[in-house]
């Protein structure tokens, strides 16, 4: 299953996403859930929800009907996470 939605990505939806200089990764398959992650310009998008809804749902479920749902996973990276942290307490302190 997961090279058969790889190559649906790959074809259907990659494309569409290079147009807006973005891409996906396909990061797991359970149960008929399927969890992506945007990358490029896509990532943190204001319209990520509605790219994957009415582009990859649609796109997927129209070729593998056994597919629920299709997850947008947000990862932040801990690095980043710990520098907003450090500035927020300067913040609070400054007050």
């Amino acid at each position: 299953m997961f090279a058969k939605i790889e190559k649906i990505l790959e074809l259907d939806v990659r494309p569409k996403l290079a147009d807006h200089y973005g891409n996906i990764e396909l990061v797991n398959i359970c149960d008929g859930i399927v969890e992506v992650k945007l990358l490029g310009q896509c990532k943190g998008c204001l319209s990520a929800k509605y790219t994957i809804e009415d582009l990859v749902e649609a796109t997927l479920k129209k070729e593998i009907p056994d597919i629920k749902k299709v997850i947008l996973i947000n990862q932040v990276n801990e690095e980043l996470l710990e520098q907003a942290r450090k500035i927020l307490n300067k913040s609070r302190k400054v007050r």
